[in-house]
């Protein structure tokens, strides 16, 4: 980093850039060894896949609210006081998820590691309130780069978190998973030192003094909207509030919003931004969630954690070459989210298909080309576009994408994994599926409610040396849910890419896509 395009306005840019990176490392590993350990807790507890999608969905929506709080108030408070926050909620999470154990109600079980779950969020986004801001603050030249670069290490905590369970998870000298779950300490404590001591940049916008409602303004009614209507999901299924009162609180904050800005309408290009990114969430993190399990359904247990490990290291690989598509490939942004999109699709319909390890090893390689740029490229294209939101308008985005990754991507495919796997199981032998349906059911929004199975007697089956025919029967079903959750999972990206493409078409009527000013995106 030598010239004026790469580097950074702050002496101590890399050192910031390294510690928001190993912030974002410790999320990746838990969320990594989370992914891992699913089958254990669904053994231990008896969890369906809707239950398990509930609680991997936790890892999502606490998130939310971590990244859009922090968003709208670090530019007020600085970013020291949200790090200590997040390093607290992180220690917390811990003793709240181990509280979980053998011997207790199912229910107990299921609040310890969900609000566990959620906390652990929590401090994640309250960490990338922090680390999304900074960066791009501190490389304004090259955003997509460094935010690329930043980025990697979710990926890598994904490999570090595959990696815990494959050596440690599998065998008879396995450790427990609470062993397991407990390793994301350690990059805890290493970016609480990183970012000890250190002094932070003031964004464009704060350095200029604008207000909140200044910075809101781009967002308007309508950014706020999509916000709202996904903490109105959240206030029905998390803390079972009725659809009234969930709605008027809603409501309530979507009316704050609107005194705060003056009642602004908001960009309509940063409102198709945020729709985009709710599937982005969905199709990206709420896939993730899942994939090990599902991959290792279809092959093997271990064959799926080579693949999730394979998979997160040609990410991390990937995430260093944004810079090289965009400068010598001149493929814009929105251009890469267009190609990414359609090759997603086309992924997501490769692993649902997949029969071997190689044919997966084919199948994965392309999905995870397509999701690398995803979040991050969003990420700078908000801060190219929008600069006079400071901190704002990306942590709305980031919560947007977290949220409906808890709330629609993981607990949707919870639900569609139960849903297909129980009819592929009712279809081959009612009889059969009479004693491995689940006690409840699966809920999703307003679907029909759909009977999976239950998660103890499936994984006795998927774990018996030598199977019954019957056990056959059962495991093939839930093999063909998974073929059919991934295959309904593609339409997601399916639209996203339409979305781009529209706005590919905008982009070049108006001369083509480049980063604006505070100064000229006032005028605009």
């Amino acid at each position: 980093m030598t010239n004026g395009h790469t580097q950074g306005i702050a002496p101590n840019a890399n050192r910031l850039l390294f510690a928001g990176f190993m912030a974002i490392l410790a999320a990746g590993i838990g969320f990594g060894i989370r992914g891992g350990i699913l089958a254990n807790w669904a053994a231990d507890f008896g969890f369906t896949g809707g239950q398990l999608g509930a609680i991997g969905g936790a890892g999502f929506t606490g998130f939310c609210f971590g990244i859009i709080i922090g968003g709208v108030v670090v530019d007020k408070i600085g970013y020291g006081k949200l790090i200590i926050a997040a390093f607290l909620f992180h220690v917390l999470s811990a003793f709240v998820t181990f509280a979980a154990s053998k011997g207790q109600t199912q229910e107990m079980a299921y609040n310890y590691l969900y609000w566990g779950t959620f906390i652990f969020a929590l401090a994640n986004g309250t960490l990338e309130a922090v680390a999304n801001p900074l960066v791009a603050t501190l490389f304004p030249k090259n955003r997509t780069h460094y935010l690329n670069i930043l980025h990697a290490s979710w990926p890598a905590g994904l490999v570090l978190g595959g990696l815990v369970g494959w050596f440690l998870g599998e065998g008879p000298s396995a450790m427990s998973w609470k062993l397991q779950l407990a390793l994301f300490l350690v990059p805890t404590v290493l970016y609480g030192v990183l970012f000890m001591g250190q002094t932070f940049p003031k964004s464009e916008a704060s350095a200029k003094g604008l207000s909140i409602g200044e910075m809101m303004k781009d967002v308007g009614i309508l950014g706020a909207a999509v916000a709202c209507y996904l903490l109105v999901l959240f206030f029905q299924g998390a803390l079972q509030l009725s659809p009234m009162v969930s709605y008027a609180m809603g409501g309530a904050i979507l009316a704050v919003v609107a005194v705060i800005t003056g009642f602004s309408i908001g960009a309509w290009l940063l409102f198709v931004l945020l729709i985009a990114h709710v599937l982005v969430g969905a199709v990206e993190l709420g896939t993730d969630g899942w994939i090990q399990n599902i991959t290792g359904n279809i092959l093997s247990a271990k064959e799926g954690k080579i693949l999730f490990i394979f998979t997160s290291m040609f990410m991390f690989a990937l995430r260093f070459s944004a810079h090289f598509i965009e400068r010598t490939l001149k493929i814009s942004p929105i251009l890469l989210l267009v190609i990414c999109s359609v090759l997603a699709f086309v992924g997501l319909n490769l692993v649902s298909g997949i029969t071997s390890f190689m044919g997966a090893i084919l199948a994965l390689s392309v999905y995870a080309f397509s999701k690398t740029f995803f979040w991050p490229t969003m990420l700078a294209v908000v801060s190219d576009r929008f600069p006079r939101t400071g901190a704002i308008a990306i942590s709305i985005m980031g919560g947007c994408g977290m949220m409906s990754a808890g709330l629609l991507g993981s607990a949707g495919l919870g639900y569609a994994k139960d849903r297909f796997a129980g009819e592929a199981l009712q279809k081959a032998n009612p009889a059969l599926y009479e004693t491995y349906k689940a006690e409840k059911p699966s809920i999703f929004l307003s679907l029909k409610p759909a009977l999976g199975l239950d998660g103890t007697k499936l994984s006795d089956a998927q774990k018996a040396k030598a199977r019954t025919p019957e056990q056959t029967i059962v495991v093939d079903a839930s093999i063909e849910g998974d073929r059919q959750t991934l295959k309904a999972d593609a339409f997601i990206p399916a639209t996203m890419a339409a979305i781009y493409l529209l706005l590919f078409f905008y982009f070049k009527a108006i001369g083509g896509y480049k980063p604006v000013t505070i100064a000229e995106s006032s005028k605009a």
